[in-house]
């Protein structure tokens, strides 16, 4: 047992290694001339534009969710009318940026990690050193710029559709007019409620691009890593936006929410 915990503490200090050299090769390359710019647009296409849909509706779904769980605490409380409020708040803070950066995890990290590990097994990645072209630049810096572009509007467009799910879930029950009930929601919400949250996103999508690059670009040459380097880009991803988050949070209740 001692050898094999010894053995997975290598590994795992050489996971670290490894990550911090790929690091370091793809700051070097954001920097490096010839950017490819039609590449990272249509990668904002890819991850942004075809993410629109299921962000959409998990938000939507979210906020009708939120709105009913709350109303009834709320309802006993006699604090009903403070359910624009308390939903704004939450949802654009927190629960927002959270849920559609795990979404992301799930839909854009997967999908990185088997295409650049599908590319690893074709040797479609030498061809490309071979032939001279830089593949570090055209492959993860296109990939990993534009999640870290595309998640914060994904989650801006994400909580207004939120927002507008809870309008919804409210008038289920009471009657709320949709002016007044934006309005509230609005005028609960300072700027530096909306900056932490969209700064954080930055880095959830950095996170989410980097990790699935790494893990389908360093995967090892066989149909089977493809699926692994999937999976493990989702399951890192996602860790690290928890972790990111916590941070984050800390953070932000030291400087902004005292």
């Amino acid at each position: 047992m001692a050898e094999q915990a010894l053995t997975g503490y290598k590994k795992w200090l050489e996971g670290i290694g490894e990550q911090g050299t790929f690091f370091q090769h793809f700051f070097r390359n954001i920097f490096r001339g010839g950017f490819e710019w039609s590449e990272f647009v249509r990668q904002c296409y890819e991850i942004g534009y075809r993410s629109m849909m299921l962000v959409g509706i998990t938000s939507f779904i979210m906020g009708l969710v939120l709105i009913l769980q709350l109303r009834p605490s709320l309802l006993e409380l006699g604090a009903e009318s403070m359910l624009p409020k308390t939903l704004a708040v939450s949802f654009v803070r927190e629960i927002g940026p959270v849920i559609i950066a795990i979404i992301c995890a799930g839909k854009v990290a997967s999908g990185i990690g088997a295409e650049l590990g599908s590319m690893k097994v074709t040797e479609q990645i030498d061809a490309m050193e071979v032939s001279g072209a830089n593949p570090l630049q055209y492959l993860v810096v296109t990939r990993v710029l534009a999640t870290a572009f595309m998640v914060p509007l994904l989650t801006l467009i994400g909580d207004a559709i939120g927002l507008f799910g809870g309008y919804l879930a409210l008038n289920f029950t009471d009657d709320i007019s949709f002016s007044l009930y934006f309005t509230k929601c609005i005028s609960s919400l300072e700027f530096m409620d909306l900056l932490p949250a969209v700064i954080k996103t930055i880095f959830f999508g950095f996170a989410i691009g980097f990790v699935g690059c790494y893990k389908g670009y360093n995967s090892n040459k066989g149909t089977e890593s493809v699926g692994l380097a999937a999976n493990s880009a989702v399951v890192t991803a996602s860790l690290w936006i928890f972790v990111i988050d916590a941070v984050a949070v800390q953070i932000t209740s030291i400087l902004f929410y005292r």
